[in-house]
């Protein structure tokens, strides 16, 4: 959206901005979550949160906040969940109710019932638990373990209440991400080589480690935040379509409404890119920026 074409939609009033898509963006250094225009990068309002909102995801008709640093978690507009050691990351299960999070600091996947703000269900794992990516049926969730480990967890969420670990996934290199694409396929990104693996299929080149993944229709989205790229697959066949700059320090990477969100640690921007790879905004957000994902608005 050009100047023009937002100055029209600014005179027309708050309604018509709020037609445009909108993404929730972590302020990591400045505790607040701010709420972005996918489609003109106004920042429309900012929510106050604890300290350190690392990453966000979005759970049914709200919203899970993970504070790494204070060991809490974040139900935007409801609860705060205390207790818990290093929350990094979650999952929301299919039915808009509970939410999987990672806890690196007590080596546990946890279930969270964001209605009543409660941890409901954990499983210990052999190592400190960070990416989570859920199969398409809801029944398994893929746990990555650790910042460049050996092995990916499995776990059975299939009672979102009793998570079991299962089996053991070990890629061919030290593995940092790690996502379930549409075909049913597991990609898992590197946490130092620069290679990223197709399970069950090839090992591909990649840029600068760690990279992160995600997927929209039939194509992958792989981020270096350390080269500064965004890789475009064809995820049937893992051929490389496009590979486009982002923002230094854009790690994490999200699909919302049509359009694929890479926030940056370093730049506090939000970068959306578009299902070819095309960048069609760029919005300073912040000092830093750590996740991003589609808002409840």
């Amino acid at each position: 959206m050009d100047r023009a074409q937002f100055l029209l939609l600014l005179a027309a009033g708050p309604a018509a901005l709020r037609t445009e898509p909108l993404a929730y963006v972590t302020a990591d250094t400045e505790a607040h979550v701010a709420v972005v225009g996918m489609a003109t990068g106004h920042v429309h309002r900012r929510i106050p949160t604890l300290p350190s909102p690392f990453s966000i995801e979005r759970v049914g008709g709200t919203a899970v906040v993970a504070h790494t640093v204070g060991g809490a978690v974040t139900i935007l507009g409801r609860h705060v969940v205390e207790g818990l050691g290093e929350p990094r990351y979650t999952a929301a299960a299919p039915d808009g109710r509970h939410a999987f999070v990672s806890d690196s600091g007590y080596t546990e996947l946890v279930t969270i019932d964001v209605d009543r703000g409660a941890v409901v269900g954990r499983v210990k794992l052999s190592q400190w638990p960070r990416h989570v990516s859920l199969a398409r049926d809801g029944r398994t969730l893929f746990v990555s373990l650790g910042t460049a480990s050996e092995a990916v967890a499995v776990v059975d969420v299939a009672d979102p209440r009793r998570p079991r670990h299962t089996a053991t996934v070990r890629p061919p290199f030290l593995a940092h991400d790690v996502g379930v694409s549409p075909s049913g396929r597991l990609w898992i990104t590197a946490g130092e080589a620069r290679t990223i693996a197709v399970h069950g299929g090839p090992v591909l080149p990649a840029d600068g480690a760690p990279q992160h993944v995600t997927f929209l229709g039939d194509r992958a989205y792989v981020t270096s935040g350390a080269g500064g790229t965004l890789r475009v697959y064809h995820e049937p066949s893992a051929r490389l379509l496009a590979t486009t700059r982002v923002p230094l320090g854009s790690y994490n990477v999200q699909f919302a409404a049509g359009r694929v969100l890479t926030p940056s640690l370093d730049e506090g921007t939000l970068c959306v890119v578009d299902a070819n790879g095309r960048v069609r905004e760029t919005a300073h957000v912040a000092p830093s920026s750590h996740d991003a994902c589609l808002a409840v608005e």
